[in-house]
């Protein structure tokens, strides 16, 4: 008869412990999917953005081919002056 209980609680605490597993690999699929829609929607995100950014970049370069000086950029320091417009007082 105790031999009896002695597995009977050794069924249990079997059966709990292969539930609690059960239930973190159930938890764990879940929290996968969950990143795994999370790094997809991201990606899409993504690829938009890059694909945005080529369309500008197309466009920029077409509106440069037809107006070349528009990539032209101005001189970073002002050009000096000569030593007579210093003399004249300008």
């Amino acid at each position: 008869m105790a031999d009896l209980v002695i597995l009977g609680v050794i069924m249990a605490i079997f059966l709990l412990y292969a539930a609690d597993l059960a239930t973190k690999a159930r938890s764990r699929a879940r929290r996968l999917r969950r990143m795994n829609r999370r790094l997809a929607a991201a990606a899409a995100r993504s690829e938009e953005e890059q694909a945005e950014r080529r369309a500008a970049d197309a466009a920029s370069a077409e509106l440069t081919s037809v107006m070349p000086a528009i990539g032209l950029r101005p001189p970073v320091t002002p050009p000096r002056r000569s030593a007579n417009a210093n003399e004249r007082g300008a």
